[in-house]
Order: structure tokens, then C-alpha cells, then sequence
């Protein structure tokens, strides 16, 4: 198998819109919350991923349907502005109702911290284009050395696991041709930033 079918495997499986629901998975697993009833897990988890993944998927698709644009065309950096407000709408949605269910605050952190990075990344945008797939990789790192520092334990093994995953999401970007070096580093920086603080503050 060649180095770019193994990048287009890697950036559709590690699709930045994946993140929120597979933390929450693993909050409702290894924490406190695994003592839910499994159907309120599970009610969690339907909601996470339709606001994270279905309700902004179809929103793109019927956008870029009636403006007559290829997939291709819809990667344009002048093009994206809508597909990322469709997210922030649709992210906003999740954290009212996760928050009007009274999740805890280190539960609904997960999406101020994927809401903080897509305004991020809708304001560099404007400018510049940067990676979103790197920027949510970079948010995962960031979110598990915020929750080391919360909780206080050694999350090395997770940043080991969580930069490798890193790293191999930039080099299938630019494998690809959709980033440059500099967009992927900026990405997943942006990313760190934004998934520190995002837990940090919620």
C-alpha cells in the first residue's frame, strides 16, 4: 500500500469532527461517569455526535450542493468560512444542551475547548489557511495535559500515544498536498493552545 492511500486513511479516520464524541467515550469510560446508567451514556453520546458530526456534515453537504461546488473547490480558504460557522453554530447547540443538562463543567470543557479552536481557526482563515485535522490532534494533546494538571496525574503515556497520533495526521496533510510544514505546525499549535485553556476555563 502506498505512503498516500496510508494518508488518506489516516485523515478519514482522524477527521477533526470525530474528536468531541471519542473523548467523550473515554470520560464516560474511565471516569466518575462510567457509574451512569448505560442510557444516559449512551443519550450523551448521540447527542455529542450529531452536533459534532451529522447536523454539521449535512449542513456542508446541502451548502456546498446549492452553491454548485465540488469538494474540491469547497477546500478553497475563501470557501470555508461558512462550512466553519455551520460547526461553532452546531458545537454552541451541543454545549447548551449538555450544560441545561447538567453535565459536569470538565465534561462540557471538551466542547468550549473544540468551540474555541474552530473560532480559531475561522479567524486565521480570513488571512491564512491552517489545518484543521492538525489543529484538532493538537487540541487532544492539549486537553490531556490540561486534565493531568486538573487532576493531578502523569498523563505521559497518553502524550506519548497523542503526539505520535500527531504527527502521523500532519504528514498525511502534507502527504496529500492539502498543508504546508508551517499550516500543519500552526494547526497544531493553535490546537494545543485552545484545548489547554478551553478545559482550563470551563
Amino acid at each position: 500500500m502506498s505512503g498516500v492511500r496510508y494518508a488518506h486513511i489516516i485523515s478519514l479516520i482522524f477527521r477533526p469532527s470525530y474528536y468531541p464524541t471519542v473523548a467523550f467515550a473515554v470520560i464516560l469510560t474511565m471516569t466518575y461517569l462510567s457509574l451512569l446508567p448505560w442510557q444516559f451514556k449512551l443519550w450523551l453520546l448521540v447527542v455529542v455526535y450529531l452536533f459534532t458530526v451529522l447536523i454539521p456534515w449535512i449542513g456542508i453537504v446541502l451548502y456546498h450542493r446549492i452553491q454548485g461546488w465540488s469538494r474540491a473547490e469547497l477546500r478553497l480558504r475563501h470557501r470555508r468560512f461558512i462550512p466553519y460557522l455551520l460547526h461553532i453554530v452546531s458545537y454552541a447547540c451541543c454545549f447548551t444542551i449538555l450544560k441545561n443538562t447538567h453535565i459536569p463543567s470538565f465534561a462540557c470543557a471538551l466542547i468550549v475547548a473544540s468551540l474555541m479552536l474552530q473560532i480559531g481557526c475561522i479567524i486565521i482563515n480570513v488571512w491564512w489557511k491552517i489545518s484543521m485535522h492538525s489543529a484538532a490532534s493538537g487540541a487532544a494533546i492539549g486537553v490531556i495535559m490540561a486534565y493531568g494538571l486538573l487532576w493531578g496525574y502523569n498523563p505521559v503515556w497518553w502524550l506519548c500515544a497523542l503526539l505520535l497520533l500527531s504527527g502521523c495526521v500532519m504528514s498525511s496533510r502534507m502527504v496529500l498536498r492539502q498543508h504546508s510544514l508551517s499550516q500543519v505546525l500552526a494547526g497544531c499549535g493553535l490546537g494545543i493552545i485552545c484545548g489547554f485553556i478551553g478545559i482550563m476555563i470551563a
